[in-house]
């Protein structure tokens, strides 16, 4: 099933006009029956065609081990139907409820230092427990049996939020499953020994039943071993997908998803989202600003570039965001005036499919009580809601962009999910090198330069690009060398940082022979440097380069061989050796760069790398933080402008303002405001 036919379905299930998704999580269990009617009508008002239900409804559901009680839940779906309200149904096994942890301790999830979890919240299950995947699969079957063939529903909700309380999980169901995977990778143990590298430290395995999960120990445990335990996590959980899926499917024809968290699934909760997106009929993800960043509207458009990458440039679904403020940061600021509408329109324009929120009637006890929802708790008399109903209308005037793409875009940024997990790997050289931070530094860059970028693989096709970074790709395997390797003898411009390719897919340092090797490992000779020596700089440090300005958190001892020194250090113990550098390979140019740059550094690099490479901003002369993004599709193209800053930005760009319906030459977007423009003429060099 094509994701770009799923959303095209999806927008129009009901024969009706195309429309973006609009809603968010329903939880009427959580309110008296009268309460419902006035739900439904307040959501007609605000505009909503699609709600989320039952996603932490199974102790409802299933008030007994095998006795269900559905009648609250039909006239849930019949009330929504009989309103127009499209259901995203879920089944519930999310959280198994109380009498089941009860019935069954042994399944609930156990910590790195052997402590057992116990329940109250959600998620309190080990995702390896025989006892959880045979209720979950037993709830699953009842509710597709029961409403497979109900009108309202047009998507199937598996789980929510896969691993973010109970990953890893380090009880005795998985580190017996953890064996079992280990041997289907490994075929034996001379070769589990080989690539975990178990001469070191006295660690040499001679029986299965010895392996255990990397519990806290005395001090380091092997890197390979937490590693490899991480990819298992990972899989048991998209094991319990696939089963719950595979039931829905076998009776429904409608999509099936769950829903992602962008980049918050580090080496502690592991889930490998570019694995598991195969596995989606259309990828969803949820998104939360963090209050504290004050660039959290960057972050925003990283995040939703990566889950356009894991949909493979097809549209996709934003599942979660907040109205305002959340419950779960240290100080959950509320949202300003316009940002909550400005957030959605930066997920749709860079391919989501709809704006969906948690929750619809913020909750009146639980964990979740403070978390804003589209009715708050001050009713319909607030700011909150007023801004509901005007993106419920703006979202509605825009419809006409469902199913476009966003096209064109020639640069890429390489996030690996295993180069991620070994980066943060314990007994590094130096806590600063982050893969995720240095990720970041090179996205805002090139946002601020006004130039979309996608999020892909190593090991993807990148033939389509014409300038490829890679920030601290540690871990390479030898098919992404390969492929990395590739794109730049065809014609391609690719950057290496510092810290990559240093290791294998084992975490084992790739050696050269002993009078050429050093770093980077895997990628010596396409950039025409060696590096003998890592000199991670102190917390603050800062070092001078002669071109591109200053240098921060490392540095490195080293020289070049074939490559051209465009910036050398000029101060710090490696002063004299090459900091950025430049290397012809084949028909196209690789980049080194052994430093974090400052920011008029790496601006003005990155200004020379998109010249080099012929890539040009969207939409000329942006003012500063004016973020302009194009979707395309049959040859029509609408370009949004969102305006983060405070003062009104005047961009040069032709068309119909489909938001205010007025016409813009040029556009006028007030401070904080959002446009949406259908363009009169397709820009220079469009797709």
């Amino acid at each position: 099933m094509s994701m770009d036919y799923v959303t095209s379905r999806l927008a129009t299930e009901d024969g009706g006009p195309a429309r973006l998704a609009y809603g968010g999580d329903y939880n009427p269990e959580q309110w008296p029956e009268e309460v419902w009617q006035e739900d439904v009508q307040l959501m007609r008002e605000a505009g909503v065609n699609l709600v989320s239900v039952g996603i932490f409804s199974w102790a409802l559901l299933e008030p007994a081990e095998g006795e269900y009680e559905f009648g609250w839940l039909d006239r849930v779906l019949d009330l929504l139907h009989a309103n127009g309200i499209r259901v995203d149904l879920a089944n519930a096994t999310a959280s198994p409820p109380p009498w089941f942890s009860h019935k069954y301790p042994q399944s609930l999830p156990v910590r790195a230092d052997g402590v057992q979890l116990g329940y109250g919240s959600r998620q309190a299950f080990s995702a390896n427990s025989p006892e959880y995947r045979r209720a979950a699969a037993a709830l699953t079957q009842q509710i597709v049996d029961r409403y497979a063939d109900h009108p309202a529903v047009v998507m199937w909700h598996v789980h929510n939020e896969y691993g973010c309380h109970n990953q890893p999980d380090y009880g005795g169901y998985s580190a017996a499953a953890f064996r079992v995977w280990l041997e289907r990778r490994y075929k034996s143990l001379e070769g589990l020994n080989a690539a975990w590298g178990t001469a070191f430290w006295s660690q040499h395995y001679y029986s299965w039943e010895e392996v255990q999960p990397p519990r806290i120990s005395g001090t380091w445990v092997n890197p390979t071993q937490q590693l490899d335990f991480a990819r298992f996590s990972s899989d048991a959980l998209l094991e319990c997908y696939q089963a719950e899926a595979e039931i829905i499917r076998a009776r429904s024809p409608h999509p099936v998803t769950t829903n992602f968290m962008g980049f918050n699934m580090g080496l502690q909760a592991p889930v490998d989202y570019w694995r598991w997106s195969r596995d989606m009929d259309i990828v969803s993800n949820d998104h939360y600003l963090i209050a504290d960043d004050e660039r959290n509207f960057q972050h925003l458009a990283m995040t939703a570039d990566l889950t356009r990458g894991w949909a493979q440039g097809k549209p996709w679904l934003l599942m979660e965001h907040s109205t305002s403020a959340v419950n779960w940061q240290p100080r959950n600021v509320a949202k300003a005036p316009g940002e909550m509408l400005r957030n959605s329109l930066q997920h749709v324009a860079r391919g989501s499919d709809g704006a969906l929120f948690f929750q619809w009637r913020a909750s009146r006890a639980g964990a979740e009580k403070y978390h804003s929802g589209m009715l708050p708790h001050a009713g319909t008399d607030s700011k909150v809601w007023r801004e509901v109903v005007q993106l419920g209308k703006a979202l509605q005037s825009i419809a006409e962009v469902v199913g476009s793409v966003v096209e064109g875009v020639q640069v890429a940024i390489l996030h690996d999910t295993d180069a991620r997990w070994a980066s943060e790997l314990d007994s590094h050289p130096s806590v600063d090198a982050d893969a995720l931070a240095e990720t970041r530094r090179w996205h805002d860059a090139f946002y601020r330069a006004g130039i979309t970028t996608d999020i892909r693989q190593s090991t993807d096709d990148l033939s389509g690009y014409r300038l490829v970074i890679a920030p601290m790709l540690y871990l390479v395997t030898d098919e992404g060398h390969a492929n990395l390797e590739g794109f730049v003898r065809n014609g391609g411009d690719l950057v290496v940082t510092y810290f990559s390719g240093i290791v294998d897919e084992n975490d084992a340092i790739r050696l050269a022979p002993a009078a050429g090797g050093g770093y980077p490992g895997a990628f010596l000779d396409l950039l025409g440097v060696r590096m003998e020596e890592f000199f991670p700089l102190r917390s603050g440090e800062q070092v001078q380069l002669d071109g591109y300005g200053t240098g921060s958190r490392w540095s490195e001892l080293g020289r070049t061989t074939t490559a051209e020194a465009l910036a050398v250090f000029t101060s710090g113990p490696v002063a004299g050796s090459p900091a950025v550098t430049r290397n012809k390979a084949g028909s196209g140019t690789a980049y080194y760069v052994a430093t974090t740059l400052g920011t008029e550094g790496l601006d003005r690099l990155v200004q020379e790398l998109a010249e080099g490479a012929g890539v040009e901003p969207v939409l000329p002369d942006l003012p500063p933080d004016v973020e302009a993004v194009r979707r395309s599709r049959d040859g029509q193209s609408w370009i949004f402008v969102l305006n983060h800053g405070a003062d009104e930005a005047v961009v040069q760009v032709q068309g119909t303002e489909l938001i205010g319906g007025t016409e813009a030459n040029p556009l006028r977007v007030p401070g904080g405001g959002s446009a949406v423009v259908r363009l009169q003429s397709q820009p220079k060099d469009a797709a």
